[in-house]
């Protein structure tokens, strides 16, 4: 039988189904939404209440600043929703021993912060330009929400999917096959190209996409509920 990883996404799900169960394709829920109550609520909150206090009137911020804050906030929300993380492989630890750089480290670990960085704020400025360039079109309403956030998931996609391929090769490598994330880098681009760092774009956004688009659209909702200003269009 082929192996799962080599064929594609929709024999994959039915082969999944076919041999687990319907149920099988939710393994692992309760452990992400245990994630997601402390590691989203945590990076939400704080950029939230921290945007206000730099910006107490409304008025937009920089987005360097915001990307700045967005990367902070899902770098303490990971640090408390790390309950998905508990269980890492030998050979991981192992290679992680072998790393001398800080830059090795993060990617091999984690990508969700630069994640963060760039869904968080591109979502923010995505909804000014819509809100400011096309006011009769774009209001404070589930379309503008439905857009930005699918905009937003799309961007985190893009720009995070090369560290998602890159930490998967070297988790996946056996000893002393890298000696360096330049070289893993190096021989990736030899062998695919520059396409070669996007392989697995539509699943990992198939993945991100719903989720970001169900969170903002909520997270909006129950703001207009409660009657909290969600933007301001003011300079």
């Amino acid at each position: 039988m082929t192996p799962a990883a080599q064929i594609g996404l929709v024999a994959n799900t039915l082969l999944i189904v076919r041999s687990e169960g319907v149920l099988a394709l939710y393994n692992g829920l309760t452990a992400s939404l245990l994630r997601q109550l402390t590691y989203s609520t945590t990076r939400f909150g704080i950029y939230e209440v921290v945007k206000q206090r730099i910006s107490p009137n409304g008025e937009q911020i920089p987005l360097l600043h915001k990307m700045l804050l967005a990367g902070v906030s899902g770098a303490v929300g990971g640090f408390i929703g790390r309950f998905d993380r508990i269980i890492i492989s030998d050979e991981c630890v192992e290679y992680l021993n072998e790393m001398l750089e800080n830059f090795e480290l993060m990617i091999c670990c984690e990508s969700g912060t630069p994640a963060d960085m760039v869904n968080l704020s591109s979502y923010d400025q995505f909804k000014y330009l819509l809100m400011t360039s096309a006011p009769n079109i774009f209001e404070d309403n589930l379309l503008t929400h439905f857009t930005c956030s699918t905009l937003a998931g799309a961007m985190a996609t893009t720009l995070t999917q090369p560290l998602d391929v890159l930490k998967t090769r070297l988790m996946n490598a056996s000893a002393n096959e890298y000696q360096s994330v330049g070289q893993c880098i190096g021989l990736l681009y030899k062998q695919s190209g520059l396409m070669g760092f996007f392989k697995g774009y539509v699943p990992a956004f198939i993945r991100l996409a719903p989720q970001t688009i169900l969170t903002f659209v909520f997270l909006e909702q129950l703001r207009i509920r409660f009657g909290i200003r969600i933007i301001s269009t003011k300079e």
